[in-house]
């Protein structure tokens, strides 16, 4: 729900939205420029882009970039089929768990504290797309897959009600908008616009409209 190109190819979905709101408060037509994630941060040093605003986790990564403040708490977590009869992290041994390369949910899944539930997987195999992910786990191919609860709500939401998120949490993260490190002016703006947004309705509004209202920690 955070950022994915709609039926006419542009981008939408909560980032984008609540970015072209900042913009707009701003007096600033916003541009919304896809790349490579590797080269992230070469992206920002030279200036092509001004932020990193997509469902970006900021834990881990607090001395690489200069921070908004946190407006999302993201968990990540096990979606399955309903009649799975997966219903803890313990059940998961001896199954087949899909994950997006690159992730939140993989990182977490490397850490050393997650290292027995990892090993207990038959297999984890990664994904380009969690779209794809899902088929195979619609299909039987997989068990499970392993994602960010704010995407797991958003996927169940449009499939039906045909899967259920495992109540245990393999781990937390904040999302967070990310600038080029010292970029202070430009973040303080933004920060300061956001919490507007926040007083006057308009966060909480875009919030609802993406179903991710549950997941906001901006202004509380």
């Amino acid at each position: 729900p955070m950022n994915h190109p709609g039926a006419d190819g542009s981008f939408t979905g909560f980032d984008t939205e609540l970015a072209t709101a900042v913009c707009e408060k701003l007096g600033v037509e916003p541009e919304f420029v896809e790349i490579n994630w590797d080269t992230k941060e070469t992206e920002l040093a030279a200036k092509s882009i001004d932020c990193i605003w997509n469902g970006f986790t900021m834990n881990g990564r607090e001395d690489d970039y200069t921070w908004s403040d946190p407006y999302i708490d993201n968990s990540q977590v096990f979606v399955v089929a309903k009649d799975s009869g997966i219903a803890t992290m313990a059940d998961l041994a001896g199954k087949a768990v899909g994950v997006q390369a690159d992730s939140s949910a993989l990182s977490a899944l490397n850490e050393e504290d997650n290292s027995d539930l990892k090993n207990s997987f038959a297999s984890l195999t990664e994904y380009a797309d969690y779209n794809t992910a899902f088929m195979d786990l619609e299909a039987g191919a997989l068990d499970a897959v392993a994602m960010d609860i704010g995407v797991a709500n958003y996927q169940i939401a449009s499939r039906g009600d045909g899967y259920v998120i495992l109540d245990e949490k393999l781990s937390t993260e904040q999302y967070a908008v990310g600038f080029k490190l010292g970029n202070e002016e430009l973040r303080d703006t933004v920060n300061k616009t956001l919490l507007e947004m926040v007083d006057d309705g308009t966060f909480m509004k875009i919030a609802d409209e993406w179903g991710v209202a549950d997941t906001i920690c901006l202004g509380k």
